[in-house]
């Protein structure tokens, strides 16, 4: 088993699902003779031709609305949008077609295709390559929303994700495409869209992120730990659509209390959608109010207060304490 990079992952999950299923196909700006802006389609021009890996004009509507062609063709596209801050060019193909071909033609037609994009900050990039912005496709009826943490998840929900009947956006944070490696199998893995994993159970305070918060969230629950001997639950919650209400709903029954950590500005976000749900389902079981650990409603900095916005695991570590102190 290879300890494996996010890119690496990714790169493999693709490679596995080309090779399974000669449907699968991938375009996107610079992604065949390039390798992609990040390498993660390195090699695959190589691997399967310029009919299968195709590089695109700077065109981000066009190539959601070639990838929707194609899908309702048959086809099983997976199409990048370089960041995320590039892909709203895509909106009104995305929001107009894509998500409700399933709806429109009363099941009749589904488009299998998958919206590849990096999001976040932490590796010191210029404006619109820094965004967080996973709750505008989450609010869109009709798609599904990934979030991998780590190689080996991102390796078997991109795989589910170009599986899935419908689209699916699959946001990878790019702040940890190459911070870390992880033991990935070497066959292949799927992992179900929409299931949460408890990364670590506890019974004193449930802890939720997802994305590149993971790393601090586990550093600040290994600390609070450490400091105050209390047993802490921490979800990653791997996809935001669907949300998995029951293990969010479950965990905060036992515990009583939770803190959700974002990297996304703190309004209209998906910690705001969390606190909701736990106070539909799960409200008369809190010892504490749901605390939050957010980014700030600016638009994110550059590289010089970049750090100073993005949550870390002090912040995290304080609101755990006061959480549990409550």
């Amino acid at each position: 088993m290879a300890k494996l990079t996010m890119v690496q992952a990714i790169n493999l999950a693709l490679t596995q699902e080309m090779e399974r299923d000669p449907s699968v196909l991938v375009l996107g700006e610079d992604v065949a003779q390039d390798g992609g802006v990040f390498r993660l389609t390195d090699g695959l021009l190589e691997k399967f031709g310029p009919v299968r890996v195709l590089d695109t004009p700077l065109a981000e509507s066009a190539i959601l609305g070639t990838s929707i062609g194609m899908a309702m063709a048959g086809l099983r596209p997976v199409c990048e949008m370089q960041f995320c801050g590039f892909s709203y060019l895509m909106m009104g193909q995305f929001e107009a077609h894509a998500t409700r071909m399933r709806a429109r033609t009363h099941g009749q037609i589904t488009l299998p295709l998958v919206v590849r994009m990096p999001y976040g900050g932490g590796v010191r990039a210029l404006e619109h390559h820094s965004e967080s912005r996973e709750a505008i496709w989450a609010h869109l009826p009709g798609a599904k929303v990934v979030l991998p943490s780590g190689p080996r998840n991102a390796r078997a929900l991109l795989a589910a994700a170009i599986r899935d009947p419908d689209p699916v956006v699959f946001m990878e944070p790019k702040h940890s495409y190459r911070a870390f490696r992880e033991e990935v199998p070497d066959e292949p893995e799927v992992m179900p869209i929409g299931k949460a994993q408890v990364v670590q159970s506890g019974t004193d305070v449930t802890l939720v992120s997802w994305g590149a918060m993971m790393r601090p969230t586990l550093k600040a629950a290994a600390e609070i730990t450490e400091k105050r001997g209390v047993s802490i639950e921490v979800i990653d919650l791997l996809s935001i659509a669907p949300l998995d209400a029951q293990t969010i709903t479950d965990s905060v029954r036992k515990t009583g209390r939770c803190v959700v950590v974002q990297e996304a500005p703190r309004s209209f976000g998906p910690s705001s959608e969390i606190t909701a749900l736990i106070n539909d389902k799960a409200f008369l079981y809190l010892e504490a109010p749901v605390a939050r650990v957010t980014g700030y409603d600016v638009v994110t900095p550059y590289f010089g207060r970049e750090k100073h916005y993005i949550p870390g695991a002090g912040r995290v570590a304080r609101a755990l304490e006061a959480t549990l102190d409550f």
